[in-house]
C-alpha cells in the first residue's frame, strides 16, 4: 500500500471466483475488459485488492490459469491472511490479531461431531480457517447449532455459508470486511484513506465487505442465492450499493460507471482506437492501446490496411530500438513492418495481449518513462516479458499527431523462455 504516494483515487477490493473471474466465460472477455481499463486508467493512482476465500496455493493456481492481473493487496482465506504486493508479504500483525479466543484443535473437534459436514481438501484447510461443504438444505441448521457449540467451549467465532455448498470456521475478528476495515485504518493512520472504495462480490463470504462503512458496493449479476437474500433484507435501496446486470468483471466496470467513480470505458470496447482519444494524456494509455492494435491485427479483427500500421508506426519513434532476449537490439519501426505479413495468423485461434502492473514516471518536461509486464496468451501457452518504454511527444511540429515510443527493452521472466523469433512479437 506503500506504492502511492499520496491517497489512492480508487480502491477496487473484489472477490476473485465468480465475480472477478467468470469461470462461465472461457476467454476471459469480461476479466480482458477489467485489466484494459484498470492498467489504462487507474493502476497509476489507483489501489486493487483481491479478497478471496481461496488459500495462497489455490489462489497460485488461479494465477495460472486465468488472465489475473498483479493486485496490490491480496486477502486469502476468507479474510484470515493478507498479502502485500507481488512478492506477498505476509501481515504478521494480522495473523496474531486473529489468535484471539481461537483454537483450531476445539473447531475440529467439535465440527466433526457434524455428519452433514464433508471436509474439504487439505490445501484449503488454514490456521485460522477451517473448511467443509454442506447440503444447501442442512446449511441453516449447521450453522446455527455449530456456532453455539463454539461459544459453549468458550471460542469467539463465526460460521460463514457461502456459494451454495461451503462453511468455513474463522476467528470472530476475522472476515472479509474485517480485513478491509483493518485496511482503511492502516491508511487513514497514514492520511491515505482511498477518495472512493468499491467492495465487489457474489456469495455470502463476500456479505461482510458491503457492510464496511462509506464504501461502495456491487452485487454482481450471477450472484449467489444467499447474497441476494441478503441484498434483498438489507441494502435492496441502499443508494451506495446495487445489483449489477452484468456478469462478474463486466458488472465492476458497470459499478464505476454507476458510481461516478471514474472513467468507464475499457479500451476493449473501443472498435477504433485509432481514432480514440481521451480528454487528458496519460502514458498507459498509449501502450495499453498499442497493444490491443497489435492483438487486432493478427486476430484479424480490423482492417488489412497501410492506415493501421502507418498508425502503430506515427506510435513509435524513428530512432526506436527494442531489444531482444539474446541483447541483439534492432529498430522498432522494422519491428513494426515485420507484422505485416503476420495479418490473420492468429483469425479463429487462442491470441490475447494483456499488460499487467503499468507504471511511469516523467523524466522530462515531454517524456516518460513507462514500465510494465507484457502477457501473451496462444495455443503454445504463456508468455510473460518484463517491457521498459521511453515514451515522448514529438517535436513541437508533430505534437499534434500524439506521443511516440522511443525505446522498447524486453526481459523474458516467470520462467518463460523464449528465441529471438518469438521475442519480435511485440
Amino acid at each position: 500500500m506503500d506504492r502511492l504516494d499520496c491517497q489512492a483515487r480508487l480502491m477496487i477490493v473484489s472477490d476473485l471466483d465468480c465475480t472477478m473471474v467468470d469461470h462461465d466465460d472461457p476467454e476471459d472477455l469480461s476479466l480482458l475488459r477489467f485489466n484494459a481499463l484498470w492498467e489504462s486508467e487507474y493502476r497509476h493512482n489507483s489501489l486493487l485488492i483481491f479478497s478471496t476465500g481461496r488459500s495462497p496455493a489455490t489462489y497460485k493456481k488461479l494465477k495460472n490459469k486465468k488472465p489475473l492481473l498483479t493486485p496490490d493487496v491480496t486477502i486469502l482465506s476468507v479474510g484470515t491472511e493478507i498479502f502485500y504486493g507481488e512478492s506477498m508479504v505476509p501481515d504478521d500483525a494480522w495473523e496474531h490479531y486473529l489468535n484471539h479466543k481461537w483454537d483450531r484443535d476445539i473447531v475440529m473437534e467439535e465440527t466433526t461431531k457434524f455428519p452433514q459436514l464433508t471436509c474439504q481438501q487439505a490445501v484449503d484447510q488454514r490456521p485460522h480457517k477451517v473448511s467443509y461443504f454442506v447440503r444447501n438444505d442442512h446449511a441453516e441448521e449447521v450453522v446455527k447449532c455449530l456456532s453455539e457449540r463454539l461459544a459453549n467451549r468458550g471460542l469467539e467465532t463465526k460460521v460463514i455459508y457461502s456459494g451454495g455448498k461451503c462453511i468455513d470456521v474463522l476467528p470472530l475478528g476475522a472476515g472479509k470486511g474485517e480485513a478491509l476495515r483493518y485496511l482503511h485504518d492502516k491508511l487513514k493512520k497514514n492520511g491515505k484513506l482511498p477518495i472512493d472504495t468499491l467492495v465487489c462480490g457474489d456469495s455470502g463470504n463476500d456479505t461482510d465487505l458491503f457492510t464496511v462503512p462509506e464504501v461502495h458496493g456491487v452485487v454482481v449479476s450471477n450472484a449467489h442465492d444467499e447474497l441476494l437474500q441478503w441484498y434483498e433484507h438489507n441494502s435492496k435501496d441502499h443508494p451506495k450499493i446495487i445489483h449489477a446486470s452484468e456478469r462478474c468483471a463486466s458488472g465492476i466496470i458497470q459499478a464505476i460507471g454507476h458510481f461516478g467513480l471514474g472513467p468507464k470505458t475499457s479500451p476493449r470496447d473501443v472498435m477504433d482506437l485509432c481514432r480514440w482519444k481521451t480528454a487528458n494524456f496519460c502514458p498507459s494509455q498509449v501502450v495499453v492501446k498499442f497493444y490491443l492494435i497489435y492483438e487486432r491485427w493478427r486476430r484479424a479483427e480490423i482492417e488489412n490496411s497501410d492506415l493501421i500500421i502507418q498508425d502503430m508506426r506515427s506510435i513509435s519513434h524513428p530512432n526506436g530500438i527494442i531489444v531482444l532476449p539474446s541483447g541483439v537490439q534492432c529498430s522498432l519501426r522494422e519491428r513494426i513492418d515485420a507484422i505485416i505479413p503476420c495479418y490473420g495468423d492468429k483469425r479463429g485461434k487462442c491470441f490475447r495481449v494483456w499488460l499487467d502492473r503499468v507504471s511511469f514516471s516523467q523524466i522530462s518536461s515531454d517524456s516518460w518513462l513507462v514500465k510494465f509486464d507484457k502477457w501473451e496468451l496462444s495455443d503454445a501457452g504463456r508468455q510473460c516479458c518484463s517491457t521498459t518504454i521511453l515514451l515522448n511527444l514529438k517535436d513541437e511540429a508533430e505534437k499534434t499527431q500524439g506521443p511516440s515510443l522511443v525505446h522498447v527493452h524486453q526481459t523474458w521472466m516467470d520462467g518463460y523462455a523464449a528465441s529471438d523469433q518469438t521475442a519480435w512479437f511485440l
